[in-house]
């Protein structure tokens, strides 16, 4: 059986992490520096990828995949109780604290028509498009707020890897279901059902054109880092990824236009449509699209992890009185 919805976190006041200047979302559990003795209780293999900056306060090396992997285990341990995270080498590896501000903001969005109370549990169905073989949306989602997940994928290898993510954790695997997207050219259609209904649909696209631009973004943050970039980048870079998780024909452009072309034919299955959206400068052409194929209500909501900045673009087809409607599913 799942488990029953937490209360909505409210986090301790703490000093904030060197170098930070914004603030995670309010209920994020990852404020201020990381608990390094709790998280060592829980992933004591963490002790081998520890360091000390030269302000002497304890960390990982960004640098190290191996390190920022202990680091999200023992960060899921603690935090969501996922006792086991693992899954294939080269693969995608997410920055948890970011993934959780992105599913913070998107409960902000269902509250903010039901009088700031956030809609928990099973009866708020939620569309993860890329869960990728972390699944780590669907893993936080639930755990966070009950939550119950679709999340698609076009790799085969990815899927099976979070299957035995969901199969390893009690609770997980009855509230969220992997499907295959077994068309490229495709990204909503041929995944949703007839009788599907959700709430929200979530994305993390690739927002690189070409492997030669995943490569050059692979440079750049190794450089910001302090390091030189290894033989192979991008496939070594401390967060990894495939090709498909990196890039697209057309880059993220193109990948989000896809999207919403496709979001008109889905638009009486999901209330609200979202994805992250890395470069600032596609809003306008987004937002234009989004008004040409009918979009009632378009937001964009920006987010901050210290010096990161970054956002998301949600659209939904539904006036106030559908979405009113919608609503009275949930009680």
């Amino acid at each position: 059986m799942s488990q029953p919805p937490r209360q909505p976190f409210q986090p301790i006041a703490r000093k904030p992490s060197q170098g930070s200047t914004a603030p995670f979302h309010p209920r994020n559990r990852h404020q201020g520096r990381y608990d390094f003795p709790s998280l060592l209780a829980c992933c004591p293999a963490l002790a081998n990828v520890l360091i000390t900056t030269p302000s002497g306060e304890t960390s990982i090396d960004f640098s190290r995949p191996d390190a920022v992997r202990l680091l999200n285990r023992a960060l899921l341990q603690l935090h969501y109780d996922i006792a086991h995270w693992d899954f294939p080498v080269g693969y995608l590896c997410p920055p948890i604290p970011g993934r959780a501000d992105y599913l913070h903001a998107l409960a902000d969005l269902l509250a903010a028509a039901t009088g700031g109370v956030i809609p928990l549990g099973l009866g708020i169905q939620v569309l993860d498009v890329g869960v990728g073989a972390s699944c780590i949306y669907p893993l936080l989602g639930h755990r966070e707020y009950g939550w119950r997940f679709v999340g698609s994928d076009i790799d085969v290898v990815a899927l099976a890897s979070a299957g035995t993510i969901l199969s390893s954790n009690p609770g997980c695997a009855d509230a969220i279901e992997l499907r295959r997207q077994s068309n490229a050219a495709h990204i909503l259609s041929g995944v949703l059902r007839a009788d599907d209904r959700f709430e929200l649909s979530l994305c993390n696209p690739p927002f690189h054109a070409s492997a030669a631009a995943a490569n050059a973004g692979s440079q750049r943050k190794w450089r910001q880092l302090g390091k030189p970039a290894p033989a192979r980048s991008p496939a070594h870079l401390n967060f990894g990824g495939q090709a498909n998780e990196l890039w697209c024909r057309g880059g993220e452009r193109a990948f989000l236009a896809q999207m919403i072309r496709e979001s008109v034919d889905a638009r009486s299955q999901v209330l609200w449509f979202s994805s992250l959206v890395s470069k600032a400068e596609h809003l306008l052409a987004l937002r234009r699209q989004l008004q040409s194929v009918g979009a009632h209500e378009v937001r964009v909501v920006a987010m901050a992890q210290g010096n990161k900045q970054s956002r998301f673009i949600a659209w939904t087809f539904h006036d106030a009185a559908a979405q009113f409607n919608w609503r009275q599913r949930w009680k």
